[in-house]
This record gives structure tokens, sequence and C-alpha cells, in this order.
């Protein structure tokens, strides 16, 4: 059973930075793809960063290319999001997730197979 445990949120300035880590267990596919995903009060549920899990291409929604990057550490299985030059349009529950299926990007809530529990971002300005 695949479970997907985030950390790292917090509140930080505008300008500021944060990191997400996303520690991963159970999963197995070499085909796959992991995604961050956001959502603040009263919005849906967006796509902002994926990377196949075999090969490391990544896809970055246009409002953070830029300024986040998606990472992962097969050694430790685990995700990461460096988040840089935050904006208070930033701040949303940020939730990692994975689908099985092989695909460039994995953005859209409909492929996913798999989520976690969220961590939240808080920026001011």
């Amino acid at each position: 059973q695949v479970q997907l445990v985030e950390s790292g949120g917090g509140s930080v300035q505008a300008g500021g930075s944060l990191r997400l880590s996303c520690a991963t267990s159970g999963l197995t596919y070499t085909s796959g793809c992991m995604a961050w995903f956001r959502q603040a009060p009263g919005k849906e549920r967006e796509g902002v960063a994926s990377i196949t899990t075999s090969g490391g291409s990544t896809y970055y929604t246009d409002s953070v290319k830029g300024r986040f990057t998606i990472s992962q550490d097969k050694a430790s299985n685990t995700l990461y999001l460096q988040m840089n030059s935050l904006r208070p349009e930033d701040s949303a529950m940020y939730y990692c997730a994975a689908t099985r299926r092989w695909m460039t990007r994995c953005t859209v809530v409909s492929v996913i197979n798999t989520w976690g529990q969220g961590t939240q971002v808080t920026v001011s300005s």
C-alpha cells in the first residue's frame, strides 16, 4: 500500500523560501509520475509541478516556473518541492500525489491514485 507523508510547510514572509518533503512508502512503480498540488480555501485543487519517477522529466505550471523546483531522491524515497521567492498567492494546503500511470506530466486531479494528507503553507505580505 502506497503512503505519502508531507512535511516542511509553515509560515514565511513574501520573498522567502520553504522546502516541502514527501516521504513515500510502498511506491514500487518505475514508470509512474509524482506531483505537488495545492488548494487554497474556496478554490479548486491545482497541480503545481510533477516529475516522472523513471527519468526525472519535470513539468511546472506557469505561475511557479523559475521559482519552484521539484526533485526526487530515490535512495531515501523522498519527493521535494523547493519554493523560492514565495508570494502571498502561493498560500495554500500543499499535497503530495502519485500515479502509477506513465505520463510526462501528472498535474491533473483525475489521474492521481494516491494523495498525502497535506501540509499548510502561508505567505504573508
